[in-house]
């Protein structure tokens, strides 16, 4: 008893230190605002709060398997003495089976006894019916010790039998008593091992029972300081929020003054473009299209050879367009070809198909530039639009147009399908199929609203040309076209 008290109150005295550190610990975190692995203050409190309840759990089970040595035997040898009282009980029932096996032979035994008494009678009876016989005649005297040699040669070989079943029965009996001491032995162990199981089993529900009473103090504990923190954690998320809303406020503040930086350095940028238009020096548009061409590789080592081809093209296209009027080009490497472009052109057209490839200006240049940025474009050389597509429409009256309103509106309907042909990435320019002056002045003899159409002349490829034909319908008929 005493040992126990002694055992509950280090137990009590272990888990208040334990509990008063992880407070004073949880307390300084909370207030430092550490952070452990990248976490936020709160967590890394809760941490430190998870780690010191861990940390009185395990100082209490090891109290307890250190000081009781039959609570760490019934924990961690359970199964092994269940395991044992099992093959006992097992070794039980065989040695059951085997007694039952041996009375049964010891009830034959005994039959076969009975059975040899009852035939000693009958000899008996017939050996005193001799001897009353042999009064009478000595003939049948003389049977009668015959009959009683022979009935003697059987009551030996009876009595034979009968010390054979005797000696069979002792050994049966005292095999018997050899498996009854051995079930009295066994029965012994399992009830030893029965008490053992019981006391263990309280042994481990009492020490449950006090875990239990020491959590749930634990956990009562740690409530109050789960509020104490929660108290905290509101009064530090509001001031996070007053920070997080004055970062927000700088945010915005820095990313409008990137804005505005980015907006001057545009508007410097098309300044010096617009002034260099104006004095006629402007070259090269961004996004103006240097080379291009359409490109088939049969071969795996041919993509090479055709994108160095095209890039020499565009670079003497360069040359032509940034030497200054009246002026000899120069035959010098003025794109800026880097090994990584080549290799990204290559990767696009190495799989056979059919490729257009554009070479495009990368900014805008003026004349007498050394050196140009480009960008290159690969588009595979597909059907873009099919012959009769209509690719813009508008409507012309003479009565309320003048002839030069119709010329801007027919500028307007070619504009409109030079639009769609760059869109699609066709690379040629648009081309009017036909006659153009004389569909305007065909347009001029008509007195009706007319709607005109322009359509694809041809099935039209990404390489190109489009060619347009105009189409003028009146009432969805066609009276001309180009």
């Amino acid at each position: 008893m005493a040992t126990g008290y002694i055992l509950i109150a280090a137990i009590l005295i272990l888990g208040g230190v334990i509990a008063t550190v992880g407070d004073r610990i949880g307390t300084r975190v909370g207030k430092a605002r550490l952070s452990l692995f990248n976490l936020r203050p709160k967590k890394t409190a809760v941490i430190v709060t998870i780690f010191t309840g861990s940390l009185i759990s395990a100082s209490t089970l090891a109290i307890l398997f250190a000081a009781d040595g039959g609570l760490r035997k019934g924990v961690f040898e359970l199964e092994d003495i269940q395991r044992d009282l099992g093959n006992k009980r097992e070794q039980l029932k065989i040695a059951e089976a085997q007694k039952s096996q041996v009375e049964g032979e010891l009830n034959r035994a005994r039959q076969e006894k009975t059975q040899a008494q009852e035939e000693l009678q009958k000899i008996n009876q017939s050996l005193q019916a001799a001897n009353t016989k042999q009064k009478t005649t000595q003939a049948q005297l003389n049977r009668t010790l015959n009959q009683q040699a022979k009935t003697q040669a059987r009551l030996n070989a009876t009595q034979s039998r009968l010390g054979g079943i005797v000696i069979r029965y002792q050994q049966a009996r005292s095999e018997l008593q050899t498996l009854y001491n051995q079930r009295q032995t066994l029965q012994a162990a399992v009830e030893e091992l029965k008490a053992e199981r019981q006391r263990l089993y309280a042994e481990a529900k009492q020490a449950i029972n006090e875990a239990k009473t020491v959590i749930e103090k634990r956990d009562r504990k740690i409530a109050k300081l789960d509020k104490l923190i929660q108290n905290r954690n509101l009064e530090i998320k509001q001031r996070e929020e007053v920070i997080i809303t004055r970062e927000s406020r700088l945010k915005e503040l820095e990313k409008q003054q990137q804005f505005l930086d980015q907006e001057v350095a545009r508007l410097e940028k098309y300044y010096q473009s617009y002034r260099d238009l104006r004095l006629g020096k402007l070259a090269l548009v961004k996004g103006q299209v240097i080379a291009a061409g359409l490109i088939t590789v049969d071969k795996p080592n041919a993509a090479q050879q055709a994108i160095i081809q095209i890039l020499q093209e565009a670079n003497r296209n360069a040359n032509i367009q940034l030497t200054e009027p009246g002026g000899t080009p120069a035959n010098k490497e003025i794109l800026r070809v880097t090994k990584d472009k080549v290799e990204q052109l290559i990767a696009q057209i190495k799989d056979g198909r059919e490729y257009v490839v554009r070479i495009f200006s990368a900014g805008n240049y003026v004349r007498g530039e050394k050196q140009i940025e480009f960008f290159a474009d690969a588009a595979r050389n597909q059907l873009v639009f099919s012959s009769g597509e209509v690719l813009a429409t508008t409507t012309a009256d003479l009565k309320n147009m003048t002839s030069e309103q119709m010329r801007q509106r027919l500028d307007l309907l070619i504009s409109a399908s030079q639009f769609r042909a760059r869109n699609a990435g066709i690379v040629e320019s648009v081309q009017i199929e036909g006659t153009f002056p004389r569909f305007v002045t065909q347009l001029q003899q008509t007195e009706q609203e007319v709607e005109i159409k322009a359509v694809a002349a041809d099935n039209t490829y990404t390489v190109g040309p489009l060619r347009v034909k105009l189409v003028a319908l009146l009432n969805g008929q066609i009276l001309f076209s180009t």
